[in-house]
């Protein structure tokens, strides 16, 4: 065994509470290197009486590493707990204290859960994990009040500028309710609705205010009241990193310099607020001098963020928030975050915006999901840009659900686009083929899908600002076919509870090659999802990897099929023998079936 590569910490992804009796333990080892594990555990006050072995299985593989876990029930809350690992014949036991060629005798050196207290189990709201979310660009997504329209409104339908106005408003999403259900959306992403100056809310002028040219507070209420009315739950999103120009405090802080009592509301590197050559004198958003960044470690400062966090929640009615620029802001701040929004709303869903990995964030005393912009671009570069072949792909998709604790990747939030990245569809080069396979893996994938407003009729879209186009409201002008296959998915990631929280497993990812099966299992159904991202017909055999105590022939189903000329009908039938399932994918083709 190569000792070098094995990791093991009693703490974030490695060792976790999921609710009052129950940890999940895991392990990292060198791939295909060790053959069994067992965890030797008990309590500490009571160790002969309760000592146990559990078996561990492999439930992640990525270039270098396998990553097995397993689920363990200590009696009295308390775990003391170290490894067996085999390999043929060869045996190391592991413990805190390293690697041993003979089994301890005490547990003395053993790792330790000392209690499974409430207040530490990481727990993520239930809705979240079955939902399927709708982000929505409100100055771009209908115009329901022309009389908020700003003064230098565009025609509906024009080409974005950076600073376009077209008039969009909540009226408007208000308006086209019975369309978001009808596809089957059950929670709602607003990018910010706060009062600020640009088209895009980034830049707040008031944390505690609507910006009226979306509405008024009762328009407002009424819209977060009749989505509720729904089933449709309804995140907010806001910038606590940085305030816009036009922010008071920032403006008196322009104003008198030092001698302003803002002045440590933000970082200030040389009075006065002035930018010289090039450079804010002043810490800001990306350089940019109309976003200076808050001084969260100021009292006053963090009571007034804290109070808007706490009033959108408790008196608007926002169910959860999306964060932008998370990661510039100290934990800290976060945590007294969480505190205040969970008080408002217990099942509050917090998201943060961090495009790379987010343990830090998610260790259940922040944030409840980060935007899964890994999982977005993995995604991208073996669909739409052929950049990866299945098995790096597959590797990406395994990293990506080792690195969090299982509650944390039920909710993770899994976006193809968004009004910061090019649209999809045009990454893909504007090939729908592409796009529907994209979309088929994000809704059978462990985590939260979110659709980006528009991409369900076809909008394209470059870089800001090409990504941030108008809704096509006219039907003759949307791509109706494409309408129905987003609504299909969606239908099925709702029918069944495996593709929302069901047990993840590779089964096939073609070296090389286009060609990737993954299963999706729970008490109630097991699935799996098969997909050829080349542009001609691939034929693959599938190993269904059971044990010997499961019947090895099955019946297939077909629940759903597409790709170019696709062959395979839903409701078709297909047999697997001997743990060996035989299937013919189309170019750009998917299926998914259903064991009878």
């Amino acid at each position: 065994m190569l000792l070098e590569a094995i990791e093991h910490r009693p703490k974030m992804n490695w060792a976790y509470t999921v609710d009052k009796e129950t940890i999940h333990l895991r392990i990292r080892t060198k791939k295909n290197d060790v053959d069994q594990i067992f965890v030797i555990g008990g309590d500490k006050y009571a160790w002969d009486r309760t000592k146990t072995e559990i078996p561990m299985r492999v439930f992640a593989s990525d270039e270098l590493f396998d990553y097995w876990e397993c689920e363990a029930k200590p009696p009295y809350r308390r775990l003391k707990y170290g490894f067996r690992l085999q390999s043929g014949t060869e045996k190391v036991w592991m413990n805190e204290d390293g690697f041993h060629h003979t089994e301890r005798e005490n547990s003395d050196d053993f790792y330790e859960i000392a209690y499974i207290n409430p207040e530490d189990i990481i727990q993520t709201p239930e809705w979240a994990k079955n939902a399927v979310f709708y982000q929505i660009f409100p100055e771009r997504f209908a115009n329901g009040d022309s009389s908020r329209d700003p003064k230098n409104v565009q025609p509906w339908g024009g080409k974005p500028e950076v600073d376009s106005f077209f008039g969009g408003d909540l009226e408007g999403v208000r308006q086209h309710l019975d369309y978001i259900e009808d596809l089957g959306i059950n929670a709602i992403y607003f990018t910010p609705i706060f009062q600020a100056p640009s088209n895009h809310k980034y830049d707040t002028e008031d944390y505690l205010k609507l910006d009226p040219h979306f509405g008024d507070i009762d328009t407002l209420k009424q819209l977060i009241e009749e989505c509720h009315g729904r089933g449709i739950r309804v995140v907010l999103d806001a910038v606590f990193n940085h305030s816009g120009k036009t922010f008071k405090p920032f403006v008196d802080v322009k104003k008198n310099g030092a001698d302003s009592a803002y002045a440590d509301w933000f970082h200030v590197r040389e009075f006065p607020i002035d930018v010289k050559d090039g450079m804010p004198t002043y810490e800001t958003f990306s350089f940019e001098p109309n976003m200076p960044k808050f001084n969260t470690g100021n009292p006053e400062v963090k009571k007034y963020l804290l109070e808007a966090a706490r009033y959108w929640i408790g008196e608007v009615g926002f169910d959860g928030w999306r964060l932008d620029v998370a990661d510039e802001v100290d934990h800290r701040f976060w945590r007294e975050f969480q505190t205040v929004v969970k008080e408002a709303k217990p099942d509050a869903y917090i998201v943060g915006e961090l495009w790379h990995e987010a343990t830090p964030w998610l260790q259940g005393d922040q944030f409840d999901s980060a935007m899964n912009y890994p999982f977005t671009y993995a995604v991208r570069d073996f669909v739409a840009l052929g950049k990866t072949d299945a098995q790096k792909f597959a590797y990406s998709l395994s990293k990506q659900l080792a690195r969090y604790p299982l509650p944390v990747s039920q909710v993770a939030f899994n976006l193809l686009d968004s009004h910061d990245t090019e649209r999809m569809l045009t990454v893909a080069s504007g090939d729908k083929n592409k796009l529907k396979l994209a979309v088929a893996i994000q809704m059978t994938y462990p985590g939260t899908p979110c659709i980006y407003y528009g991409d369900e009729i076809g909008i394209d879209g470059g870089a800001d600002p090409d990504c941030r186009k108008c809704m096509e409201w006219d039907t003759s002008k949307q791509d109706r076919e494409l309408h129905e296959f987003y609504q299909t998915m969606i239908r099925l990631r709702h029918q069944y509870s495996a593709l929302r929280t069901g047990r993840f497993e590779i089964l096939h990812a073609e070296e090389g090659g286009h060609t990737l099966a993954y299963r999706r299992q729970d008490e109630e159904a097991t699935l799996i999802f098969a997909v050829n991202a080349s542009d001609k017909s691939q034929s693959i055999t599938i190993d269904l990897n059971y044990t010997d105590e499961t019947p090895a022939d099955h019946s297939w189903s077909v629940q759903y099929s597409g790709g170019i000329n696709p062959d395979l009908d839903s409701n078709e039938h297909l047999e697997s023998k001997q743990n060996k399932l035989p299937l013919t994918l189309p170019a750009y083709g998917y299926a998914v079936l259903k064991a009878e």
